[in-house]
């Protein structure tokens, strides 16, 4: 076991390759090279190079005035379950080009958050991208301006840096369109309370998906829940279902709020999706997945945002005058057995 691996290439390696004493490669290889003739200097650094000793990122940043390092910097994203997804994407789509990618996390402490920039920026970072715990407007912490950023998962209000969030208006068209075509006319939405640029953003989707289908939007078909509350999710679909005309359908703000809608559907004897047809938001696997029937649902698409960021990251390193752009990253309906024709 382990006959064929390489043993590491040292500095001495690397002096030996250029006929240079190891000082001299040293020397070179940390960059402090000003007494050093450019001939003596290229050799030293193409036999780093063709020897791939480790200190090659060092040559080749030498070489492109790179370090070929980004950093993925967060307020909570290691905590929320959709964490895995987007370092997945960044770090692939990183790795790819050659980059190694830096995950750091500072809790929304600015002082943390202040400092890690700080300590990251001395180690001559080519690019940070930012990441939000969820889709808001943020006024992003200090970065120096000459470091090329992406914000994920949030925008700057002025719209100064180039951004990617989910398309949350056509992720609600796209989920309450297939409530349409399924044969429903009487949807109800389940809609979140707290101020976030989401609540207001799939409220339009909704609201246009049904005009756009010929529906009339009745405010009665609206309730409002906590979807980190199961009872208040419980209460207001329980709410919604009671009415003399009551919906057939539901589109959920998210899923926490659709496991709330499954819990008063069996509350009040209704079969899913026989008699109430449910679709949900974020595709969060351990809910999703997990419901009966399984949850038909709007993908987050965390794992693209990700990826985008980091080749958009790339692109503003190889030419900083590319214009800022504001991406929306398309929902994907993921469709498993909450969703069937209107009951009768």
């Amino acid at each position: 076991m382990g006959h064929d691996a390489h043993p590491p290439v040292r500095l001495v390696d690397v002096a030996q390759r250029a006929g240079v004493s190891t000082s001299t490669a040293s020397v070179v290889l940390n960059g402090k090279a000003e007494r050093i003739p450019d001939a003596t200097r290229q050799r030293i650094l193409d036999a780093a190079e063709d020897l791939h000793y480790r200190g090659n990122a060092m040559a080749r940043s030498l070489r492109t005035q790179r370090s070929m390092t980004l950093a993925l910097i967060s307020d909570e994203v290691a905590t929320q379950p959709y964490a895995g997804a987007l370092i997945k994407g960044a770090q692939e789509a990183a790795w790819a080009a050659r980059y190694v990618l830096v995950v750091a996390e500072t809790m929304g402490n600015p002082d943390r958050e202040r400092q890690t920039i700080e300590e990251l920026s001395y180690r001559q970072l080519d690019g940070i991208v930012y990441g939000a715990m969820f889709h808001q407007v943020i006024s992003p912490p200090a970065i120096p301006a000459e470091t090329p950023t992406v914000l994920v998962d949030a925008r700057d209000p002025e719209a100064s840096l180039t951004s990617v969030v989910p398309d949350e208006v056509q992720g609600a068209y796209d989920a309450v369109t297939h409530l349409v075509e399924a044969g429903h006319t009487r949807i109800g939405y389940l809609q979140n309370f707290t101020d976030i640029p989401a609540t207001g953003l799939r409220l339009e989707g909704y609201e246009r998906a049904l005009k756009d289908a010929g529906l009339e939007l009745d405010p009665a078909l609206v309730g409002e829940t906590v979807p980190e509350n199961r009872a208040v999710s419980v209460e207001a679909t329980i709410a919604l279902l009671e009415q003399p005309e009551r919906p057939t359908a539901l589109f959920c703000f998210s899923d926490r709020a659709a496991a709330g809608a499954y819990a008063a559907a069996r509350t009040l004897g209704l079969r899913i999706p026989e008699e109430l047809s449910i679709v949900g938001f974020d595709n969060l696997e351990l809910i999703a997945g997990w419901l009966d029937p399984g949850l038909t649902t709007m993908q987050l698409p965390h794992e693209a945002m990700g990826r985008w960021a980091i080749e958009r990251l790339i692109r503003l390193i190889d030419d900083p005058a590319t214009p800022p752009k504001q991406k929306l990253m398309p929902c994907p309906l993921v469709e498993r057995g909450s969703v069937g024709p209107p009951p009768g």
